[in-house]
């Protein structure tokens, strides 16, 4: 298969690219709870980014730190040590968007001098604010996801996670980034229970209302072996349900572990969604 064509960075919404659009999963870490250890070298995750770019990814995501429960912090030269080498080889193997998963600035800041162009930030740019300033001086775009210390109840989590965007969206516009590069992401099991994330997925077309294009990351998360009693390779099944439903309610993309299956999955319920007469 061809790879995919190159989307630009301005075109991260659905309304504005035309189709949903796929960010393939990278993990250079040795403990993430799918594949940790599969590609922990920049040789080999250079070269599965390359298999998920031939399977339809438009986007890549490397990330240097785990975020499952339970897993280590590693320090900022820890994570670069993993994540640089592995964004300039791609750099300069593709014209793929890149995208680094993470929340220190100075990991932002030398990933985007190495070829990235958007920051994925799992703590919505709040835990180190200064990741904003990076990015808006890159040029870059950056997605806020949702998560918070606290925890809320199934009554309080939508007010709640809209008044966290509010705050990751002052301070990405504070630091010149416009609004079609902002990107938000719920934060699936972020500090979130089963009953929660259901409620979320459920209304989900309520983030989608605040005008800003949105990520989805619920690929073999644990919410999907909770339901399914699968485990984490094998809850593909779940995860491409939980995507084409929310692809019907307005997210623009989608990061993955299976990028082929979700390609051909999202690819349909466009090609179902832009059969609809216009309103």
């Amino acid at each position: 298969m061809a790879p995919a064509a190159p989307i630009d960075i301005d075109h991260l919404d659905r309304r504005t690219s035309g189709r949903s659009l796929i960010m393939g999963i990278v993990n250079v870490t040795p403990d993430s709870f799918s594949d940790g250890g599969d590609h922990a070298e920049a040789g080999p995750a250079v070269a599965h980014a390359e298999q998920l770019i031939a399977e339809g990814a438009d986007i890549i995501d490397i990330g240097g730190e785990s975020t499952r429960p339970g897993a280590a912090e590693v320090d900022a030269e820890t994570e670069a040590a993993r994540v640089i080498p592995a964004v300039k080889a791609l750099a300069a193997a593709t014209r793929t968007l890149i995208s680094v998963d993470t929340y220190k600035a100075s990991v932002a800041d030398m990933a985007l001098m190495a070829g990235a162009h958007i920051v994925n930030d799992v703590w919505g740019l709040q835990r180190e604010p200064e990741i904003a300033r990076v990015a808006g001086a890159h040029g870059a775009a950056v997605i806020a996801s949702h998560w918070e210390r606290e925890t809320y109840s199934q009554a309080t989590i939508l007010d709640a996670m809209k008044r966290f965007f509010d705050r990751s969206i002052a301070l990405a516009r504070g630091a010149g980034i416009p609004d079609h590069r902002i990107v938000l992401d719920p934060g699936i099991g972020f500090g979130k229970g089963l009953a929660e994330n259901l409620l979320i997925l459920d209304r989900i077309d309520e983030i989608v209302a605040l005008g800003f294009p949105v990520l989805l990351g619920v690929s073999r998360k644990r919410f999907i072996g909770e339901i399914t009693g699968r485990e984490p390779k094998q809850r593909l099944a779940g995860t491409l349900a939980t995507n084409v439903l929310a692809a019907a309610k307005g997210v623009s993309s989608f990061r993955v572990h299976d990028v082929a299956a979700h390609r051909d999955a999202l690819a349909v319920t466009d090609a179902i969604l832009s059969s609809r007469e216009p309103q």
